[in-house]
Protein backbone atom coordinates (compact mmCIF):
# COMPACT_ATOMS: atom_id res chain seq x y z
CA UNK A 1 0.00 0.00 0.00
CA UNK A 2 1.59 3.60 -0.92
CA UNK A 3 1.83 6.08 1.46
CA UNK A 4 -0.80 9.48 1.19
CA UNK A 5 0.40 12.64 2.38
CA UNK A 6 -2.96 14.02 1.47
CA UNK A 7 -4.23 15.85 5.60
CA UNK A 8 -7.44 15.73 4.63
CA UNK A 9 -7.81 11.57 3.95
CA UNK A 10 -5.10 11.42 7.31
CA UNK A 11 -7.96 13.25 8.61
CA UNK A 12 -10.70 11.07 7.33
CA UNK A 13 -9.12 7.67 8.26
CA UNK A 14 -8.18 8.83 11.74
CA UNK A 15 -12.09 9.64 12.48
CA UNK A 16 -12.96 6.00 10.64
CA UNK A 17 -10.87 4.19 12.86
CA UNK A 18 -11.75 6.21 16.35
CA UNK A 19 -15.48 5.33 15.74
CA UNK A 20 -15.15 1.93 14.96
CA UNK A 21 -13.15 1.77 17.99
CA UNK A 22 -15.90 3.26 20.23
CA UNK A 23 -13.65 6.26 21.37
CA UNK A 24 -14.92 9.90 22.10
CA UNK A 25 -13.52 13.44 21.77
CA UNK A 26 -12.13 14.40 25.06
CA UNK A 27 -10.86 17.93 25.83
CA UNK A 28 -7.48 18.53 26.55
CA UNK A 29 -6.29 19.80 29.57
CA UNK A 30 -4.90 22.71 28.08
CA UNK A 31 -8.36 24.24 26.89
CA UNK A 32 -9.91 27.13 27.92
CA UNK A 33 -12.64 25.24 29.71
CA UNK A 34 -10.34 23.07 31.84
CA UNK A 35 -8.54 26.09 33.16
CA UNK A 36 -12.31 27.16 34.80
CA UNK A 37 -13.94 25.25 37.74
CA UNK A 38 -17.87 26.06 38.87
CA UNK A 39 -18.90 25.93 42.59
CA UNK A 40 -22.00 26.32 44.18
CA UNK A 41 -21.95 27.34 47.55
CA UNK A 42 -23.93 28.68 50.38
CA UNK A 43 -21.20 30.83 51.52
CA UNK A 44 -21.55 34.26 50.91
CA UNK A 45 -19.28 35.13 48.22
CA UNK A 46 -17.18 37.63 50.12
CA UNK A 47 -16.28 34.70 52.83
CA UNK A 48 -14.91 32.58 49.68
CA UNK A 49 -14.21 34.66 46.59
CA UNK A 50 -10.90 36.37 47.68
CA UNK A 51 -9.68 32.65 48.01
CA UNK A 52 -10.71 31.69 44.81
CA UNK A 53 -9.37 34.79 42.84
CA UNK A 54 -5.58 33.75 44.90
CA UNK A 55 -5.81 29.99 43.65
CA UNK A 56 -6.21 31.57 39.71
CA UNK A 57 -3.20 33.89 40.48
CA UNK A 58 -1.45 30.61 41.85
CA UNK A 59 -2.85 27.77 39.17
CA UNK A 60 -4.06 30.11 36.28
CA UNK A 61 -7.89 28.02 37.03
CA UNK A 62 -10.52 30.66 37.33
CA UNK A 63 -13.36 29.65 39.48
CA UNK A 64 -16.81 30.32 38.34
CA UNK A 65 -19.21 30.86 42.04
CA UNK A 66 -22.80 30.66 41.81
CA UNK A 67 -24.84 31.15 45.37
CA UNK A 68 -27.64 30.42 46.96
CA UNK A 69 -28.75 28.60 50.43
CA UNK A 70 -27.63 25.01 50.84
CA UNK A 71 -31.35 23.12 50.53
CA UNK A 72 -31.83 25.10 46.72
CA UNK A 73 -28.46 24.17 45.59
CA UNK A 74 -28.87 20.41 46.90
CA UNK A 75 -32.21 20.39 44.47
CA UNK A 76 -30.65 21.65 41.80
CA UNK A 77 -27.71 18.96 41.53
CA UNK A 78 -30.64 16.49 41.75
CA UNK A 79 -32.17 18.16 39.11
CA UNK A 80 -29.39 18.87 36.99
CA UNK A 81 -27.94 15.56 37.03
CA UNK A 82 -25.05 14.70 34.14
CA UNK A 83 -25.94 18.81 32.65
CA UNK A 84 -24.58 20.15 36.06
CA UNK A 85 -22.15 22.82 35.63
CA UNK A 86 -20.71 22.39 38.86
CA UNK A 87 -17.49 20.89 39.90
CA UNK A 88 -17.73 21.49 43.43
CA UNK A 89 -20.42 21.71 46.02
CA UNK A 90 -19.83 23.86 49.22
CA UNK A 91 -21.94 24.66 52.25
CA UNK A 92 -22.01 24.69 55.84
CA UNK A 93 -22.91 22.46 58.18
CA UNK A 94 -22.16 18.72 58.63
CA UNK A 95 -25.79 17.56 58.37
CA UNK A 96 -25.87 19.64 55.24
CA UNK A 97 -22.65 17.70 53.71
CA UNK A 98 -24.15 14.18 54.65
CA UNK A 99 -27.50 14.69 53.01
CA UNK A 100 -25.67 15.77 49.97
CA UNK A 101 -23.99 12.03 50.46
CA UNK A 102 -27.42 10.25 50.81
CA UNK A 103 -28.71 11.75 47.53
CA UNK A 104 -25.33 10.73 45.91
CA UNK A 105 -24.12 14.29 45.09
CA UNK A 106 -20.69 13.79 45.66
CA UNK A 107 -17.67 11.92 43.93
CA UNK A 108 -15.83 10.19 46.57
CA UNK A 109 -11.82 10.08 45.86
CA UNK A 110 -8.98 9.61 47.64
CA UNK A 111 -6.54 12.51 48.20
CA UNK A 112 -3.13 11.73 50.89
CA UNK A 113 -2.77 15.61 50.99
CA UNK A 114 -6.54 16.35 52.42
CA UNK A 115 -5.87 12.86 54.72
CA UNK A 116 -2.65 14.69 55.58
CA UNK A 117 -4.36 17.88 56.40
CA UNK A 118 -7.75 17.13 57.59
CA UNK A 119 -8.77 15.46 60.69
CA UNK A 120 -9.98 12.16 60.31
CA UNK A 121 -13.46 13.29 62.35
CA UNK A 122 -14.09 16.35 60.08
CA UNK A 123 -13.85 14.63 56.52
CA UNK A 124 -16.11 11.57 55.42
CA UNK A 125 -15.12 7.92 55.80
CA UNK A 126 -15.70 7.63 51.97
CA UNK A 127 -13.77 10.50 50.62
CA UNK A 128 -17.14 12.31 49.51
CA UNK A 129 -16.67 15.94 51.41
CA UNK A 130 -14.21 17.51 53.40
CA UNK A 131 -14.28 19.48 56.37
CA UNK A 132 -12.41 23.21 55.21
CA UNK A 133 -13.00 25.42 58.52
CA UNK A 134 -14.62 25.04 61.88
CA UNK A 135 -17.31 27.04 64.09
CA UNK A 136 -17.51 26.22 67.85
CA UNK A 137 -20.82 26.81 69.74
CA UNK A 138 -19.71 28.95 72.73
CA UNK A 139 -21.36 30.77 75.42
CA UNK A 140 -21.54 34.65 74.88
CA UNK A 141 -22.01 36.23 78.60
CA UNK A 142 -22.35 39.58 80.18
CA UNK A 143 -19.13 39.93 82.21
CA UNK A 144 -20.57 42.04 84.84
CA UNK A 145 -23.64 39.17 85.49
CA UNK A 146 -21.77 35.60 84.92
CA UNK A 147 -18.93 34.14 86.70
CA UNK A 148 -18.61 30.05 85.07
CA UNK A 149 -16.71 27.70 86.69
CA UNK A 150 -13.68 26.24 85.02
CA UNK A 151 -15.70 22.56 84.64
CA UNK A 152 -19.18 24.11 83.74
CA UNK A 153 -21.02 22.01 81.25
CA UNK A 154 -23.50 23.07 78.66
CA UNK A 155 -25.76 20.78 80.37
CA UNK A 156 -25.63 22.60 83.81
CA UNK A 157 -27.92 25.44 81.94
CA UNK A 158 -30.76 23.11 82.95
CA UNK A 159 -30.06 24.08 86.26
CA UNK A 160 -32.43 26.36 88.54
CA UNK A 161 -29.99 29.17 88.88
CA UNK A 162 -30.28 30.22 84.96
CA UNK A 163 -33.75 30.83 84.94
CA UNK A 164 -35.10 33.65 83.06
CA UNK A 165 -31.63 34.43 82.23
CA UNK A 166 -30.81 32.05 78.86
CA UNK A 167 -30.92 32.77 75.14
CA UNK A 168 -31.43 30.59 72.15
CA UNK A 169 -31.91 30.78 68.51
CA UNK A 170 -34.43 28.48 67.44
CA UNK A 171 -34.83 24.83 66.81
CA UNK A 172 -34.91 25.29 62.92
CA UNK A 173 -31.12 26.16 62.97
CA UNK A 174 -28.80 23.35 61.50
CA UNK A 175 -26.53 24.58 63.74
CA UNK A 176 -28.56 23.54 66.49
CA UNK A 177 -29.76 20.74 65.08
CA UNK A 178 -26.56 19.57 64.89
CA UNK A 179 -25.35 19.99 68.61
CA UNK A 180 -28.54 18.09 69.88
CA UNK A 181 -28.01 15.38 67.48
CA UNK A 182 -24.40 15.03 69.02
CA UNK A 183 -26.26 15.06 72.22
CA UNK A 184 -28.23 12.25 71.46
CA UNK A 185 -25.51 10.22 70.20
CA UNK A 186 -23.97 10.76 73.38
CA UNK A 187 -26.55 10.20 76.10
CA UNK A 188 -29.63 8.95 74.13
CA UNK A 189 -33.28 10.63 73.36
CA UNK A 190 -34.73 10.50 76.24
CA UNK A 191 -32.07 12.02 78.50
CA UNK A 192 -31.52 14.89 75.98
CA UNK A 193 -35.15 15.26 76.01
CA UNK A 194 -34.98 16.15 80.09
CA UNK A 195 -32.09 18.33 79.23
CA UNK A 196 -33.65 20.71 76.34
CA UNK A 197 -36.69 20.67 78.20
CA UNK A 198 -35.17 22.31 81.44
CA UNK A 199 -33.04 25.19 78.60
CA UNK A 200 -36.93 25.77 77.52
CA UNK A 201 -37.61 26.51 81.22
CA UNK A 202 -34.99 28.86 81.65
CA UNK A 203 -35.42 30.81 78.61
CA UNK A 204 -35.28 34.43 79.76
CA UNK A 205 -37.68 35.36 75.99
CA UNK A 206 -38.53 33.33 72.87
CA UNK A 207 -35.80 32.16 71.06
CA UNK A 208 -34.09 33.98 68.21
CA UNK A 209 -34.04 33.56 64.41
CA UNK A 210 -30.23 33.93 64.84
CA UNK A 211 -27.25 34.37 67.03
CA UNK A 212 -26.42 38.15 66.29
CA UNK A 213 -29.87 38.64 67.66
CA UNK A 214 -29.28 36.62 70.75
CA UNK A 215 -26.20 38.20 71.58
CA UNK A 216 -27.30 41.41 71.12
CA UNK A 217 -30.23 40.49 73.68
CA UNK A 218 -27.47 39.89 76.26
CA UNK A 219 -25.83 43.13 75.64
CA UNK A 220 -28.97 44.90 76.23
CA UNK A 221 -29.82 43.18 80.06
CA UNK A 222 -32.50 40.84 78.04
CA UNK A 223 -30.64 37.71 79.20
CA UNK A 224 -27.26 36.97 80.99
CA UNK A 225 -26.12 34.21 78.47
CA UNK A 226 -26.58 32.71 75.12
CA UNK A 227 -25.52 29.94 73.27
CA UNK A 228 -24.19 31.09 69.91
CA UNK A 229 -21.27 29.79 67.11
CA UNK A 230 -18.22 32.03 67.98
CA UNK A 231 -17.63 33.82 64.80
CA UNK A 232 -21.32 35.69 65.55
CA UNK A 233 -19.16 37.28 68.80
CA UNK A 234 -16.06 38.05 66.84
CA UNK A 235 -18.01 40.18 64.18
CA UNK A 236 -20.34 42.31 67.15
CA UNK A 237 -16.55 42.64 68.77
CA UNK A 238 -15.06 43.55 66.48
CA UNK A 239 -17.71 45.95 65.73
CA UNK A 240 -18.19 47.78 68.92
CA UNK A 241 -17.87 51.33 69.28
CA UNK A 242 -16.27 51.88 72.74
CA UNK A 243 -14.49 50.48 75.18
CA UNK A 244 -15.02 47.75 77.78
CA UNK A 245 -16.69 45.69 75.70
CA UNK A 246 -19.36 44.16 78.01
CA UNK A 247 -19.37 40.60 77.02
CA UNK A 248 -16.55 37.66 76.78
CA UNK A 249 -16.62 34.14 75.35
CA UNK A 250 -16.37 30.42 77.58
CA UNK A 251 -15.72 27.35 76.24
CA UNK A 252 -18.03 24.78 77.89
CA UNK A 253 -17.28 20.91 78.69
CA UNK A 254 -13.52 21.20 79.18
CA UNK A 255 -12.82 19.33 82.64
CA UNK A 256 -11.26 15.96 82.11
CA UNK A 257 -13.61 13.53 81.29
CA UNK A 258 -16.00 16.04 79.95
CA UNK A 259 -16.91 16.13 76.24
CA UNK A 260 -15.18 19.23 74.72
CA UNK A 261 -16.96 22.24 72.79
CA UNK A 262 -19.55 21.31 69.88
CA UNK A 263 -17.79 21.76 66.37
CA UNK A 264 -19.23 22.17 63.09
CA UNK A 265 -17.75 22.87 60.09
CA UNK A 266 -17.82 24.78 56.82
CA UNK A 267 -16.80 21.81 54.18
CA UNK A 268 -16.92 20.38 50.35
CA UNK A 269 -16.98 18.00 47.74
CA UNK A 270 -16.44 17.03 44.43
CA UNK A 271 -19.92 16.80 42.39
CA UNK A 272 -20.56 13.09 41.26
CA UNK A 273 -21.18 14.44 37.86
CA UNK A 274 -17.68 17.55 37.87
CA UNK A 275 -16.33 18.03 34.23
CA UNK A 276 -12.91 19.38 36.02
CA UNK A 277 -12.26 16.62 38.74
CA UNK A 278 -8.67 17.06 38.52
CA UNK A 279 -8.51 20.95 39.30
CA UNK A 280 -11.57 20.17 41.73
CA UNK A 281 -8.97 17.86 43.59
CA UNK A 282 -6.38 20.20 43.39
CA UNK A 283 -8.59 22.99 44.72
CA UNK A 284 -10.10 21.22 47.54
CA UNK A 285 -5.86 20.30 48.63
CA UNK A 286 -5.08 23.76 47.70
CA UNK A 287 -7.69 25.49 50.40
CA UNK A 288 -6.41 22.69 52.73
CA UNK A 289 -2.67 23.71 53.05
CA UNK A 290 -1.63 26.16 55.82
CA UNK A 291 -1.53 30.09 54.03
CA UNK A 292 -4.89 29.04 52.46
CA UNK A 293 -5.98 27.75 55.78
CA UNK A 294 -5.12 30.74 57.65
CA UNK A 295 -7.44 33.23 55.10
CA UNK A 296 -10.35 31.01 54.73
CA UNK A 297 -10.58 30.90 58.81
CA UNK A 298 -9.54 34.84 58.74
CA UNK A 299 -12.28 35.63 56.20
CA UNK A 300 -15.27 34.80 58.65
CA UNK A 301 -13.49 34.41 62.41
CA UNK A 302 -13.46 30.54 61.96
CA UNK A 303 -11.22 28.17 63.08
CA UNK A 304 -8.46 26.11 60.60
CA UNK A 305 -8.65 22.59 59.64
CA UNK A 306 -5.28 22.18 59.19
CA UNK A 307 -3.61 22.60 62.66
CA UNK A 308 0.19 24.29 60.81
CA UNK A 309 -2.39 27.06 60.00
CA UNK A 310 -2.26 29.89 62.36
CA UNK A 311 -5.78 31.37 63.43
CA UNK A 312 -6.11 35.20 63.32
CA UNK A 313 -5.17 37.61 66.07
CA UNK A 314 -9.04 38.32 67.05
CA UNK A 315 -10.00 34.77 67.38
CA UNK A 316 -6.38 33.63 69.06
CA UNK A 317 -7.63 36.54 71.41
CA UNK A 318 -10.69 33.94 72.89
CA UNK A 319 -8.03 32.06 74.21
CA UNK A 320 -7.49 28.15 73.14
CA UNK A 321 -10.45 25.16 73.96
CA UNK A 322 -10.71 21.35 73.63
CA UNK A 323 -12.80 20.27 71.09
CA UNK A 324 -15.86 17.45 70.85
CA UNK A 325 -14.20 14.72 68.26
CA UNK A 326 -17.36 13.01 67.78
CA UNK A 327 -17.24 12.04 63.92
CA UNK A 328 -19.60 14.94 62.30
CA UNK A 329 -21.69 12.61 60.35
CA UNK A 330 -24.00 11.69 63.28
CA UNK A 331 -24.74 15.42 62.63
CA UNK A 332 -26.81 13.97 59.18
CA UNK A 333 -27.48 10.78 60.49
CA UNK A 334 -29.38 11.99 63.82
CA UNK A 335 -30.99 15.05 62.54
CA UNK A 336 -34.45 13.38 62.12
CA UNK A 337 -34.39 12.31 65.48
CA UNK A 338 -33.00 15.69 66.52
CA UNK A 339 -35.52 17.72 65.24
CA UNK A 340 -38.19 15.16 67.22
CA UNK A 341 -36.49 15.88 70.62
CA UNK A 342 -36.49 19.17 69.97
CA UNK A 343 -40.11 19.60 69.55
CA UNK A 344 -40.98 17.22 72.38
CA UNK A 345 -38.87 19.53 74.75
CA UNK A 346 -40.78 22.54 73.13
CA UNK A 347 -38.21 24.35 71.54
CA UNK A 348 -39.78 26.38 69.29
Amino acid sequence: MTKTSNPFLLSCFTILICVMNGCEQRKTASSPDQQKLFVYSSRKAHLIQPLFELFQQHTGIRVELITDKAGPLITRLENEQHATPADIFMTVDAGMLWLATQKQLFLPFKSPVLAHNIPAHLRDRHGQWFGLSTRARALVYAKNRVNFPADFRLADLAESEWRNRLCLRTSNSVYNQSLVATMIARHGEEQAAKLLSAWVDNLAVAPFANDTQAIKAVMAGRCDVALVNSYYYGRIQRDYAGDNFPLAIFWPDQAQGQSGVHINISGAGITRHAKNVHNAQKLLEWLSEPPAQKLFAELNMEFPVNSQAPQSLVVNSWGNFRADTTHLEVAGQLQPAAIKTMDRAGWK
